[in-house]
């Protein structure tokens, strides 16, 4: 697990030991952000169930702002830290240990909102909808803003939201990549 392209191209990412974390590969994460394309540049990114941080990483060494990392996880949030130093992303990088659930209601009551949110959660475990709700609710994301979440197949996205619309799906083996838009007509290419 590397970071692929910008300033920290080729760094590798170390992630922690152990079963707990399920790091996204460098074949997704390099489709991914062809995907996504510009809309990185200058985004604030929000990256929860963090995991090592690949995807927040990728994002800052691409050209986001900012990146918020969320993961309850203490050996998550270290290995985090670590790589966001070896990368020297650290000062861009806001590392929180926190339940996501409650870290999103939070944001909410400060008003804080992104442009581009990574969720990368264990799967098959119902945190997928869960999250969804959360942010249709409490409305974090920027409009135009562009949600990229990574599941297992056998869990489905649904595509009737208030605000969100599901835009796009691929499928790496086990694993669907499903982006949705906030409030926008904008294209994904």
């Amino acid at each position: 697990m590397r970071i692929i392209t910008g300033s920290a191209k080729g760094i590798k990412l170390s992630a922690p030991r152990g079963l707990g974390t399920r790091p996204t590969a460098d074949r997704v994460k390099e489709a991914v952000f062809n995907i996504l394309g510009d809309i990185v540049v200058d985004a604030q990114v929000l990256d929860i169930f963090a995991g090592t941080g690949n995807l927040g990483l990728e994002a800052l060494s691409r050209g986001a702002s900012a990146a918020v990392f969320i993961d309850s996880s203490i050996d998550s949030i270290t290995s985090i830290k670590e790589n966001a130093q070896r990368t020297k992303l650290i000062g861009q990088a806001e590392i929180l240990k926190n339940d996501v659930i409650r870290a999103l209601d939070r944001f909410a009551g400060t008003g804080r909102s992104f442009d581009l949110i990574f969720c990368d959660p264990p799967y098959n475990k119902g945190l997928v909808q869960k999250v969804l709700e959360k942010i249709e609710t409490n409305a974090i994301v920027n409009p135009k803003g562009i949600l990229v979440i990574e599941h297992s197949k056998h869990e489905e996205i649904k595509n009737q939201w208030d605000h969100l619309q599901l835009r796009r799906v691929e499928k790496y083996g086990e694993t669907l990549i499903s982006f949705l838009l906030y409030n926008t007509n904008q294209e994904v290419r």
